[in-house]
């Protein structure tokens, strides 16, 4: 068996290295239509990744219709009064920690087809940023539950790809068929806790 040294190991490092760009030199001439296809493997991201709650740990009144936000999650859990229909869907949530406002809160309004407004901090993030009537770019998507903080929504969303992940300013984001379906359940009044 060689003695392992320094010298081996930088030569098989280099090795290592340069052996991806090798394997492609292989395919150089080969068009990309004929290679085969680099597929990542699947995850598991899907609503048994959801964690279980109870709403009767998090209110006192169990008599009207319930939301609950797991920002860890990423599910929006709804309960009609006394628990008599349950609901999961999966939801975008906020970016980082500074964005997630957390406690008890109620929806105050809502909107079919909302216009958006950008935040003041979201404008300094990004000046491009300008108000939006409803419609394909708008990203409240169809529906909009606004809660009593300030600027804090539960809405749809066009770009499904934020959906399951960390990508709002602050709001919780559904798919607009979800937040269509859950929207005439939700009165305002609605009580709601993010956690």
């Amino acid at each position: 068996m060689p003695r392992l040294t320094r010298r081996l190991l930088l030569g098989s490092g280099t090795v290592a290295l340069f052996a991806p760009s090798l394997l492609r030199a292989n395919t150089q001439d080969v068009p990309m239509a004929a290679q085969p296809a680099i597929v990542a493997p699947p995850t598991r991201a899907n609503i048994s990744g959801f964690r279980q709650i109870d709403w009767r740990a998090h209110f006192d009144r169990l008599d009207r219709v319930t939301l609950i936000a797991d920002t860890v999650s990423k599910a929006l859990h709804y309960w009609a009064a006394e628990g008599a229909d349950y609901r999961i869907y999966p939801t975008s949530v906020p970016k980082s920690p500074e964005l997630t406002r957390t406690g008890y809160t109620e929806i105050v309004r809502k909107r079919e087809n909302p216009s958006w407004t950008p935040t003041a901090s979201m404008i300094a993030a990004d000046p491009s940023l300008r108000p939006m009537p409803p419609g394909p770019d708008n990203p409240l998507g169809t529906r909009a539950m606004y809660l009593d903080w300030p600027a804090y929504i539960i809405h749809g969303t066009h770009d499904t790809r934020k959906i399951g992940r960390k990508s709002s300013s602050g709001c919780i984001g559904l798919f607009n068929a979800q937040v269509e379906e859950l929207y005439p359940l939700c009165p305002v009044g609605t009580q709601v806790k993010v956690i």
